[in-house]
């Protein structure tokens, strides 16, 4: 019953944060540039990744019933994964943007122009379909054995690979490619884009300007440690039972406390998002004073 209060607040804090980000950036004109597009795609896949797994979850953790149909397993084992890959290259994607944004300043209009970032944008979610049509099949075709209990908070590939009872070493190759893909490329891509960041950081004279830079980078670079910290933890380790305990609750971790970190993270770091929070509770307050 604790896990279920813990995991129903921090649901709640979800929803409100990333819907408060979605409706500012279709609000607010200000905010209607690439880094608050990418942002508001990053909300929109994080509200849609934990509907995916915590209501189902809540139900589990409230009463004594702890099951789950075969057929809504893999719906949410399809959904979960295919959130989860989009989600990688969507930050590999928003590093790509603070690049140019801090590398080629002069540049950067003309570079990261709509029409590009509405690819970008597509590109991320035909990933993740792409992904989740590669690993789910195959993972729900395992001859899984009679108990059919998944040791986990959720239906995703490791907890399934170890319910089976037959061979599995296509499945585990199939998951440690899928993992160097979708985990290792895209946070090693986006440690190189920082290293350039930080040689352009470092020659930039003013401090004033530095200190803007870092403020634009050290958000997204707060929840790219968050996320991938824990996915990689989980998705790129043994077969052991230590790393089973251990999974699970990284796994209730990127699943139930980034989401909830990432619209915090970005509010309360950001100035524009600030003031555009500012400016819409200022709205407010004048409408029902006009109305009083």
């Amino acid at each position: 019953m604790v896990l279920f209060v813990v995991v129903s607040v921090f649901y709640m804090v979800t929803l409100v944060g990333n819907t408060t980000i979605i409706l500012l950036f279709h609000l607010d004109p200000h905010l209607h540039t690439p880094m608050y597009f990418f942002l508001t795609n990053l909300s929109i896949l994080d509200l849609c990744f934990t509907t995916s797994s915590i209501p189902q979850m809540l139900v589990n953790l409230w009463g004594p019933d702890k099951t789950i149909s075969y057929l809504g397993c893999a719906v949410q084992l399809y959904i979960f994964l295919g959130l989860a890959a989009a989600e990688c290259v969507l930050l590999l994607v928003m590093a790509f943007d603070r690049y140019v944004a801090v590398c080629q300043p002069l540049h950067y209009a003309a570079i990261m122009h709509p029409h590009l970032c509405h690819k970008l944008a597509f590109l991320v979610w035909a990933t993740g379909i792409f992904g989740t049509l590669v690993q789910s099949p195959t993972t729900m075709k395992l001859p899984f054995c009679h108990h059919h209990q998944v040791d986990g908070f959720v239906c995703e590939v490791p907890a399934l690979i170890r319910l089976a009872c037959g061979d599995t070493h296509v499945n585990e190759l199939q998951i440690s490619v899928i993992g160097a893909v979708f985990l290792m490329g895209p946070i090693l891509l986006i440690l190189i884009s920082y290293g350039h960041i930080a040689k352009a950081v470092l020659a930039i004279q003013s401090l004033e300007g530095r200190s803007k830079a870092f403020r634009t980078c050290s958000s997204h670079l707060a929840v790219v440690f968050l996320y991938y910290c824990s996915a990689t933890a989980v998705y790129i380790q043994p077969r052991s039972h230590f790393s089973q305990k251990q999974g699970k609750f990284l796994t209730l971790f990127y699943t139930v406390v980034t989401p909830t970190l990432n619209p915090l993270i970005y509010t309360l770091r950001n100035k524009d998002m600030k003031e555009a929070l500012q400016k819409l509770f200022g709205r407010d307050r004048n409408r029902t004073s006009s109305v009083e």
